[in-house]
Order: C-alpha cells, then structure tokens, then sequence
C-alpha cells in the first residue's frame, strides 16, 4: 500500500465517527489527503512569466518567475515582417508597448506588420508600472539565453500560427540554433510547445518529432482517445473535472490547467488530479503546494 494510502486512510478512520454522528461526508477529506501527496510531482508554470508582478512576456517577467522557482515560463511566439520570432500574446502590440504614440499612423499595429527593429524601439513596460519603464519585447533566442543556464523550463505557445506559415519550422530551428538544448531539456523535462490550432501542433510534432506538445484547449471526452499523438491536453481551470483528467492520464498524457491564480481555486484545480498548473502567480501556487504536501506527511507521521 502506497504512503499516500495509508495516509489517507488513517485519516479517514480517525474522522468517520465524528462524520457518522454528524452526517457528514468523509470522502472529500479522505480525496485532499491523497492529493496532498501527490502535490510533489505539480508543475509550476508561469503564465507569460511571473505577469501578476511584471509586465508580461518581458525578460523581467520572465527573471522573475525564475526566482520565484516556477518549473517551466510560458510565452508565446509570433514572427515581425522580417521574419524575426518575438514573444507578444496579442496580435497585435497596442496594449501591452507604446506603439501608438510611436507609430500613429499604422493602425491596427499587428506584430506582423513591423520589422523587429521597429519593435525594438517600443517600450513594453511602461503601461504595467513606471518601475519597468523602457523594458522591451524579447525574442525567442532571448528567452533561451535567459532561461537555458537556470532550472526552469520553457513551454511556448505558438500563437494564431495560421498567420505565420512555416512557423513551426521556424520555431524548431531556433530551439535547435542552441547545440545540445532541445535534446537535454526535452530529456529533463523542461521544454514544450503547445498551441489552440491543433493543426499547428500536428505539424511541428512531424517537424520536431522528440517535442513534447500540448494541446490548449477542452476536447470532448469522447474524442480524447484520437488526440494520443501530442503529449498534453491543456484547459482552461472551469471546463473539465476529475474523471476528464482520469480519462487524459488513462490514455498516456498530461493536463496543465490555466490561468489559476488565486490559492482557493488551485486547491480546488489540484483536487481533480492535474499535473500541473499555469498561473500569473507561481509564488501564491508555490505555496499552496507546499502546504498541501506538509499536511500529507503530517498525516503520515500520524499514521
């Protein structure tokens, strides 16, 4: 019997006269008590870097959810005119740069439609906090850099990849421009991709064959068993329950829920079984996790 059993079940036979006596069920106590245990193995991922502190998608935010220990940052990667991969969530640059007052004329803005120059002149930290005034928007190769020497891992998004075509390719060769990366971190379990366009991620697994890859998103339950080629199934925290992540491990994969950002909502999110989590807040996530596992052993000790 696993520890997390015995855990689990002597905690359940110390309670079930009281439950008994009050009509109360024990089974969810009995459920927190295993997942507790299991809360060693979650995944830490920091959405678009530690972005409740700093301006998202910028080397600071990233820097940060490194401090603040997440296991992997995620971003998102677009291409500029020239053919140059930059790390933006929006298509375009109006709401997270100064764009506007630098280029007026050039409505809508889309990351597209600028040469990567032109981006480079763009302060991208202004519009969170004067404290970040002048950051700039990283590329790709820049990320790795910062990322690479550290113990976090990078989970990219390919975003709206049917405007940038051939960018599967492209973002697979920047991961391979660095010798040795893709194949150590894949290994170490520190570097993936994941994408809405599941096209997309059918495409870049022919490409990169050894990339992990996740599919964003919430598949039907029924249609789970014809998405086993990608790695993970990733969805938003409201659209799924425990049996629906029973259902995606039974079937060989991961589940990474998003964007989870408050302690109440986390617990609740783990209770289900995921592996891990993507949150704007790796600390707040952190820390419920670290609780959870200091209750499990307390429980063992007990036992």
């Amino acid at each position: 019997m696993s520890l997390s059993s015995v855990a689990s079940k002597t905690f359940t036979s110390a309670l079930a006269g009281v439950a008994l006596a009050a009509g109360t069920m024990i089974v969810p106590v009995a459920v927190n008590a295993v997942e507790a245990h299991r809360a060693k193995n979650i995944t830490i991922t920091a959405h678009r870097g530690a972005s409740a502190y700093a301006p998202e998608n910028t080397l600071a935010a990233f820097a940060l959810g490194i401090e603040q220990r997440a296991d992997w940052i995620e971003s998102d990667v677009q291409a500029t005119e020239d053919g140059e991969l930059v790390l933006m969530h929006d298509t375009t640059l109006a709401r997270t740069t100064d764009v506007e007052q630098r280029f007026p004329g050039r409505s809508p803005w889309n990351v597209r439609d600028f040469t990567l120059a032109e981006i480079r002149t763009l302060d991208a930290g202004s519009w969170f906090s004067r404290e970040y005034a002048g950051e700039k928007v990283p590329t790709l190769k820049e990320m790795v850099r910062l990322v690479r020497p550290t113990r976090s891992g990078i989970l990219m998004e390919l975003k709206s990849p049917e405007l940038y075509p051939g960018i599967e390719k492209q973002v697979a060769a920047e991961f391979d421009s660095f010798p040795g990366y893709v194949r150590s971190a894949v290994r170490a379990g520190r570097l993936g991709v994941q994408s809405f366009d599941f096209d997309s991620m059918k495409t870049y697994k022919r490409v990169q064959p050894e990339m992990p890859v996740g599919l964003l998103g919430t598949p039907a339950y029924a249609d789970l068993d014809s998405f086993t080629w990608a790695d993970q199934i990733n969805p938003h925290f409201g659209s799924f329950d425990a049996g629906y992540v029973a259902r995606v491990h039974a079937l060989g994969m991961h589940i990474h829920s998003w964007t989870v950002d408050d302690a109440e909502t986390m617990g609740a999110v783990l209770d289900r079984g995921v592996d891990g989590i993507i949150t704007n807040n790796p600390d707040v996530l952190r820390e419920v996790i670290g609780g959870r596992r200091t209750f499990s052993l307390d429980l063992a000790d007990a036992a």
